[in-house]
Formats: C-alpha cells, sequence, structure tokens
C-alpha cells in the first residue's frame, strides 16, 4: 500500500491512537497485525512511533494534477487533539505554480473546466 505504514522504515499511526493506547478496537487491530506480519510485529516491537509534525503531503487535484506539498503542523492547545497543517511549496516550484493558478481563477471568477465534459 503506497504512503501507508508498509512503504516506511518507521510504523505510523494517528494521535489519537497514540493517546489512546488502551483503546479496545486499536488493541484489537495491532494484535491481528502482529500476528498476520512478521514485519509488522518486529516494526511495532522496536516502540519506534512518532508524530509527524513535518513532511512532505502528496495530493491529486482534479484540474491541476498531482501536488507535493511541504508541511508544518502545529497541535492546538487549547483544543486537544486538534492540529493546523501548513502547506508551503517551494518557491518557484511546479505546485507554487499550480496553486498559483487555482488562486487566480477563484479570484477572477472564471469558470473552470470540470474534466467531466
Amino acid at each position: 500500500m503506497p504512503g501507508s505504514a508498509w512503504t516506511t522504515k518507521r510504523p505510523t499511526c494517528p494521535p489519537s491512537w497514540i493517546r489512546a493506547p488502551h483503546d479496545k478496537a486499536l488493541t484489537d487491530l495491532i494484535g491481528e497485525l502482529t500476528t498476520r506480519s512478521g514485519d509488522f510485529a518486529r516494526r511495532w516491537a522496536r516502540h519506534d512511533v512518532k508524530f509527524h509534525r513535518s513532511g512532505v503531503k502528496n495530493l491529486h487535484h482534479p484540474l491541476v494534477g498531482d501536488l507535493a506539498l511541504p508541511y508544518e503542523a502545529m497541535d492546538l492547545p487549547s483544543d486537544p487533539g486538534l492540529r493546523l497543517n501548513f502547506y508551503t511549496p517551494e518557491p518557484d516550484s511546479p505546485e507554487q505554480q499550480a496553486l498559483d493558478l487555482l488562486a487566480s481563477w477563484a479570484t477572477t471568477g472564471t469558470v473552470v473546466p470540470s474534466g467531466n465534459d
């Protein structure tokens, strides 16, 4: 599964799972994965799990195509469990050009082809 924990060196999981380690659904899932995958069992046993606070998110927009956007995440202390992600394309990158194009359409009110015609 591309982009999943199976293709990374470090197991990844949502922060809510880390904050609720005794959740029955979570422990059942970990048990099942551990018995079905030796690779998962070895990685999980290392306890090498981390929060992703920065990285690159791969997205697909129906009009401008694939975007690889660097991001930074900020937890909101006043509302535990919520996180604000900031996506910032590299200057002069294809992603920057694609986002500029989308922004120009939004700003000018241009009718954008839906791709379904």
